[in-house]
């Protein structure tokens, strides 16, 4: 029988069959040199139309125009202290951030007592109250470290030092709120925070006024304290405003930040406070302060839902820019080409991180019936015990090939 098959493969005609392999032969050899001059351009083509996915959105757009809007409300924070401290001779930190709790008070934790739907101001205190007091005792001391290290510590500490916060807030994201990075991400960060340090060297090239730190140890350590207790009050942020309720969050930090504040203020300002020479240029610049703080406060829990505490530092790191080109008009600050690239540097890196999604680990969920044995024998070999055991049942369709191969092979088998 293999002869029979053998000679009738022969029996067919050799002239035929060597035109069509030379013919085949001939016709592929240019199909590969075109493919292969093809595929670079199409990769080119490919990288550029998945570069335009991921940055040409919207939710890219909306996210970077949500940071610099925070970054601007930091500016203003920063523009109408110096202008206190400056002009007026006026340091009083605790009594500003008081005024933004008051009023955070007034508007969020009002709009929690007298709530409807869902737990009211009443309901929560009774089940979290001691955790909402060390949320608003971070958020209070957050402000006041920060501000009160510039009187001990140099402008350019203040500024690379403030940058702690985000590694710390990273390392929280991740065991708090499970919270998983990639590689772009710690890339972006690392392009951020060069971004800074360019930043301070235009500063440094530029000559400006760096102050002269009475004890800088003091100062840095008051910095890396203030930066770590602002990424615990922006990683508790994040949790509330994702899980619970934007408003639960406002109206417990205006709550208690406006107590603490207040008892802090009483002890520690009020002699500053007793030596302010009020005029309604003072006054103003409190309540624009006030206002950019309570926007800050108000928006930032919108950008953090849309994004996350981690992405909304990064974006706010151009704050200290935006700080730098009002000095340009209003505190006769040097220019440096310096400021415009270590904006593009920040923004680039921000745009780099907001590219690609972090992921969330969730707790698996699983109907299968957990292992009651001890030992080794856990719930992965039982599954895969279970696995082994069971039945394997085919469609039908592969049952009927089956079948008719069954078939083929047994008249072969007759056959022979």
């Amino acid at each position: 029988m293999e002869e029979g098959f053998g000679s009738g493969a022969e029996n067919g005609n050799p002239a035929a069959t060597t035109t069509t392999t030379t013919t085949t032969t001939r016709t592929a050899t240019p199909l590969g040199e075109a493919n292969t001059a093809v595929s670079p351009s199409r990769s080119r083509c490919r990288l550029l139309l998945r570069l335009k996915a991921k940055l040409c959105t919207w939710h890219m757009v909306k996210t970077l125009a949500l940071g610099q809007v925070l970054s601007l409300f930091i500016c203003g924070t920063a523009v109408t202290s110096q202008f206190l401290a400056d002009k007026y001779s006026v340091n009083t930190p605790m009594l500003q951030s008081f005024i933004n709790y008051c009023l955070l008070f007034l508007i969020y934790t009002t709009t929690l007592v007298f709530r409807k739907d869902g737990d009211n101001a009443l309901q929560i205190l009774k089940k979290k109250w001691w955790k909402y007091i060390l949320l608003g005792l971070a958020d209070v001391e957050a402000n006041y470290t920060i501000v009160k290290a510039y009187q001990y510590t140099t402008i350019t500490s203040v500024q690379l030092l403030d940058c702690f916060g985000i590694p710390v807030l990273m390392a929280l994201s991740w065991f708090l709120l499970r919270a998983r990075y990639k590689l772009i991400h710690f890339l972006a960060v690392a392009v951020c925070l060069l971004g800074v340090g360019t930043m301070v060297g235009a500063d440094i090239l530029a000559g400006r006024p760096d102050g002269e730190g009475s004890d800088v140890v003091i100062g840095d350590v008051l910095v890396l304290l203030g930066a770590s207790l602002y990424a615990i009050s922006n990683v508790s942020e994040e949790y509330i405003v994702k899980n619970l309720s934007r408003v639960e969050f406002l109206g417990m930090v205006g709550l208690f930040g406006t107590i603490i504040s207040g008892l802090q203020l009483a002890i520690v300002e009020h002699k500053d406070i007793a030596n302010i020479q009020w005029n309604w240029k003072i006054a103003l610049l409190f309540l624009a302060f006030a206002l950019c703080m309570f926007g800050l406060y108000s928006f930032m829990p919108v950008v953090i839902k849309v994004t996350s505490a981690t992405s909304v530092n990064l974006g706010i790191l151009t704050a200290d820019l935006y700080s730098l080109f009002f000095g340009l008009f209003l505190f006769g600050y040097k220019f440096s080409v310096l400021y415009l690239l270590s904006f593009v540097v920040i923004m680039v890196g921000f745009i780099m991180y907001c590219s690609t999604p972090t992921r969330t680990i969730e707790a698996v969920a699983t109907s299968l019936p957990l292992a009651t044995s001890t030992g080794f024998d856990n719930l992965a070999l039982k599954i895969e015990e279970n696995h082994w055991d069971a039945p394997v049942t085919l469609p039908p369709q592969l049952n009927r090939d089956e079948g008719q191969a069954k078939e083929t092979s047994a008249t072969k088998l007759t056959a022979l």
